[in-house]
C-alpha cells in the first residue's frame, strides 16, 4: 500500500530546528525578520529611518523622525518577557511539531522552566493560535456534529448535564475527492437553534452545504445562507457507521484521544476554546509541517501583548 504522503512528510527535524533557532542571536534575527520582513517600520509615524540604541543588553530601535523607541519583543506576544527567546522557540517547536497537544507540565520539563512560566508560555501561544483561527471560514461540503469536552464533576450532574462538560461543534470541510481540508472546533453555550445560527454565521460561508445528523438545532445553519442536508440517525443507524460522517467522527475521536491522553485535567469552561484552537491550528496547517513554526512566529509577532491576568479570565 502506498504511504500517505501527508502523514509521512518530513516536517521540521530537531537538527534543523537547532540549526535555525539554536541560539539567542538566531532567534532574535528570525523574530526581527518575521516582524519587519522589509525592514523596521516605526509603529507611530511609519518611518523606516532608524538607529539602534542599547539599554544594557536590550536592543532598541529608535525612529529618527519621531524618536519612538521599540524593543524587538514589545507589542508582540513576547512583550516584556524575561524568558529567553530560545525557550520561546523551543515551546513553539513542541506545540507545532507534536501530533498531540503538549501539557504545561510536559512543556515545563522540555524547556526547563517552572510550571507557572510553562503555563503562561503555553497559553500565550495557544491564544495566538486561537486568534489566528478566528478568520477560518468553511465552504463547500461540511460535515458537522455535536460534542462535549470534559468529564463528570464530583458531586454534580452526570451525562450531558455535567457542570464540567463544555459543548462544542466539530465541523470539517471536504473536497470533491472526499478528503478533509480544514476543520473548526468551536465551543457553544448550548445546542440551541439560536447558538447554532450564531456559530454558522461565524464559521461557514453562505455557499456551504452542511451535512448533519437529525439534531434539530442544526437546521439553523440556514441563517447563514447555507444549504442543509440532514442525515437522520438512530438506534439502527448510527453515525459512526455512515460514510457521510466518516471524517468528522475521525477528527472527534482524534481530538478527544489527544486531550484525554495529554491532560490530567483543566478548567474546561475557561480554557476549552484554547485547547480546541490548538488542535484546530495544527490540523489546518498540516499540509506543510516544516513551516508551521515560522507561521506561528509570524502570527505571534502581530498578536500583541496578552498578560497572564488576561489569560486567566473566563472566556466570557
Amino acid at each position: 500500500m502506498t504511504p500517505n504522503q501527508l502523514q509521512f512528510q518530513p516536517g521540521l527535524s530537531l537538527s534543523s530546528f537547532l540549526n535555525n533557532y539554536g541560539t539567542e542571536a538566531l532567534c532574535e534575527a528570525a523574530l526581527e525578520k518575521s516582524r519587519w520582513p522589509k525592514g523596521y517600520i516605526c509603529p507611530v509615524c511609519e518611518s523606516r529611518s532608524h538607529c539602534i540604541v542599547w539599554h544594557g543588553k536590550v536592543k532598541t530601535f529608535q525612529c529618527n523622525r519621531c524618536h519612538t523607541q521599540v524593543t524587538l519583543t514589545s507589542g508582540t506576544i513576547f512583550h516584556a518577557t524575561k524568558l529567553s527567546l530560545v525557550s520561546w522557540f523551543q515551546a513553539m517547536y513542541f506545540m507545532t511539531q507534536t501530533k498531540n497537544n503538549v501539557s504545561a507540565l510536559e512543556l515545563k520539563r522540555h524547556i526547563g522552566v517552572c510550571y507557572r512560566t510553562a503555563w503562561r508560555v503555553k497559553h500565550k501561544l495557544a491564544q495566538v493560535m486561537s486568534e489566528r483561527e478566528e478568520t477560518t471560514i468553511l465552504s463547500g461540503r461540511v460535515e458537522v456534529d455535536d460534542a462535549y469536552l470534559g468529564g463528570q464533576y464530583p458531586g454534580g450532574k452526570a451525562g450531558r448535564g455535567s457542570e464540567n462538560k463544555v459543548p462544542f461543534v466539530a465541523a470539517v470541510e471536504t473536497n470533491d475527492q472526499g478528503h478533509p481540508m480544514r476543520a473548526v472546533f468551536a465551543p457553544v453555550k448550548s445546542f440551541t437553534r439560536k447558538e447554532i445560527a450564531v456559530w454558522a454565521c461565524n464559521w461557514l460561508a453562505p455557499s456551504a452545504t452542511v451535512v448533519s445528523d437529525g439534531l434539530a438545532c442544526f437546521r439553523a445553519v440556514t441563517a447563514a445562507g447555507c444549504a442543509h442536508a440532514p442525515q437522520i440517525v438512530g438506534t439502527k443507524r448510527k453515525s459512526t457507521d455512515m460514510d457521510c460522517f466518516a471524517w468528522v467522527n475521525t477528527l472527534l475521536s482524534n481530538i478527544k484521544t489527544a486531550i484525554t491522553g495529554t491532560y490530567h485535567g483543566f478548567k474546561f469552561e475557561k480554557y476549552a476554546h484554547r485547547y480546541l484552537a490548538e488542535a484546530q491550528y495544527r490540523f489546518n496547517r498540516r499540509f506543510d509541517l516544516s513551516t508551521m513554526l515560522s507561521r506561528l512566529l509570524y502570527a505571534g509577532a502581530r498578536t500583541g501583548s496578552r498578560t497572564e491576568k488576561w489569560l486567566r479570565l473566563a472566556e466570557a
